[in-house]
């Protein structure tokens, strides 16, 4: 719940932000000089890439958040089997054999959405949010029939 709070808020922040940045450009475009409506344009285009990187990463969310209801319902949730450093952070010890193992599953099934989810998790716990970003994106588009490149 603090996590979907927390990106509500920052969700929030960035369309204040990209109203305010647009009505910039706007007024310098209102202005009428070549290099203001050149200036004006340029502003403009930043609020357009944010709300397209903002869209796409809720899209993403959305989804990803969609598979683990389904996964929690069907009870194949990953286990939290992670040893953790007296702090509570996660052993890299312990995220190295779950990765391991969740990797081995996810070549043994590589057409099934549930084992690239784990996968994703166990990236994740790995610290290395680009692979689990595109191992979720990979359980996204099996788990919607996309055809996935290899």
């Amino acid at each position: 719940m603090r996590a979907k709070l927390s990106y509500a808020v920052t969700a929030a922040v960035l369309l204040f932000y990209f109203v305010l940045v647009g009505s910039r450009g706007v007024m310098l475009i209102q202005t009428g000089t070549v290099l203001t409506v050149t200036f004006g344009v340029a502003v403009l285009i930043l609020p357009v890439i944010g709300l397209w990187f903002l869209w796409k990463n809720t899209q993403f969310v959305r989804r990803a958040n969609a598979l683990a209801t389904e996964l929690d319902a069907e009870g194949g949730l990953p286990v939290d089997e992670l040893r953790r450093t007296p702090g509570g952070r996660i052993d890299r010890d312990s995220a190295d054999e779950v990765f391991a193992k969740r990797k081995a599953e996810t070549e043994a099934a590589p057409d099934d959405w549930r084992s690239w989810f784990r996968l994703a998790v166990a990236y994740h716990d790995a610290r290395d949010t680009p692979r689990a970003r595109k191992a979720m994106q990979r359980a996204i588009a099996l788990h919607d029939g996309k055809p996935v490149e290899a």
